[in-house]
């Protein structure tokens, strides 16, 4: 056995040489930018969204564009999502830079609370508003002093579907009045639910409407995985099979992230010559490692949903979900039983959707779970 630090990252964005393949979308990116074109980003959870955006940060800001990435997932009210843009524009751009000291003074005219957090540094802003109105001038104040900046900025809104969940109701028509002013800014609207994105961008009602090119991320593909996977094993001198990496990527069904994790736990148990076995060992570890998770969906969920679960986790994935052949083999009921279910696990995000040229499949949403399932019944 020997040790070393582990190159499989599973969060975050350290350097390109740790980030796997991802060119088409890098330049389909990098395109948009040039043409003043706004990208909206589809992604599931966990497909490496967030690292193709750094990585893509680290592509353009050698060219002199600025870049500003706010994840809004957290955020409740039009309130929440102004203090998450001022205190990502602090972080970016420090008080003592030029823009720093520029948003800083722009700042005082908000009345804004602003402190650090002892531990990370990172800023903390709390801005008062008497009403709506004030709210929306904040927002839009804040968007055009990034866009007088005397360069491109490059934003990124990560899970951008949140607005959907504001209380007032004009959020989305207010954004789009304000970015269609914008001449600076390039926005890249990132989202992991995809019926929701679509709607919001596709949809002749809505008001972002035919505003965006859209990109959806998939999984990577599997000869450019696998040579990825290899070469850093190598790279700190193991030696992994050709059969064990395709164990892994089967296993993971190359989902980023649990395709990572699993490298990752293989790569930690600090093998020379990682085989079948050694790679089962680390499925093994990381199912057991993650069972008081799954105990947990046990308890929120219906019989009739967890037996759902267990059946797609059994197929692996499913087309028809109301095919008498398949509603029979797991006694899932009639096919309104079987709609009704699904469409309820997969608002819960336990059940992801994937739509093609033929229809849509469905399949347990977390892999780790889907296998643990498969495993257990």
């Amino acid at each position: 056995m020997i040790m070393t630090d582990n190159p499989f990252i599973i969060k975050g964005f350290i350097s390109k040489d740790l980030f796997c393949d991802r060119v088409d979308e890098l330049q389909l990116l990098k395109r948009n930018v040039r043409a003043g074109i706004d990208t909206t980003l589809i992604s599931p959870r966990r497909m490496g969204k967030t690292g193709l955006i750094f990585r893509f940060f680290e592509e353009v800001t050698d060219t002199g564009i600025e870049t500003l990435y706010v994840d809004i997932y957290a955020s409740r009210d039009i309130n929440d999502l102004i203090k998450l843009l001022a205190e990502a524009i602090l972080l970016k751009f420090p008080e003592k830079s030029t823009i720093g000291r520029r948003f800083m003074d722009f700042l005082k005219g908000l009345r804004p609370s602003v402190s650090f957090d002892p531990l990370s540094g990172a800023p903390k802003v709390s801005i008062l508003h008497q009403n709506d109105q004030q709210k929306e001038h904040s927002l839009k104040s804040l968007l055009e002093f990034i866009d007088r900046q005397k360069k491109t900025i490059l934003v990124a809104l990560d899970e951008f579907q949140q607005i959907n969940e504001y209380p007032e109701q004009n959020t989305e028509a207010l954004l789009r009045s304000y970015i269609q002013q914008l001449k600076n800014i390039r926005f890249i609207f990132c989202g992991s639910k995809r019926s929701l994105m679509l709607d919001m961008f596709a949809n002749v009602k809505r008001p972002f409407y035919a505003s965006t090119q859209f990109l959806s991320l998939e999984e990577i593909e599997k000869d450019t995985y696998a040579t990825f996977i290899k070469e850093l094993f190598q790279k700190h001198k193991r030696n992994i099979s050709t059969e064990s990496v395709e164990y892994i990527l089967e296993w993971s069904r190359r989902h980023t992230f649990y395709t990572q994790r699993l490298c990752n736990q293989v790569f930690s148990m600090c093998y020379k010559k990682p085989g079948i076995e050694e790679v089962k060992e680390a499925c093994l570890s990381l199912l057991k490692s993650n069972e008081a998770v799954f105990f947990q969906y046990r308890q929120l969920l219906t019989s009739a949903q967890w037996n759902f679960l267990i059946a797609l986790a059994k197929e692996e994935e499913v087309r028809h979900i109301t095919a008498q052949d398949f509603l029979a083999k797991y006694g899932i009921g009639t096919p309104a039983n079987a709609k009704r279910i699904n469409e309820s696990l997969i608002e819960k995000e336990l059940i992801l959707n994937i739509p093609d040229m033929q229809g849509n499949t469905y399949r347990v949403y977390d892999v780790f779970f889907s296998r643990w399932l498969e495993m257990e019944y």
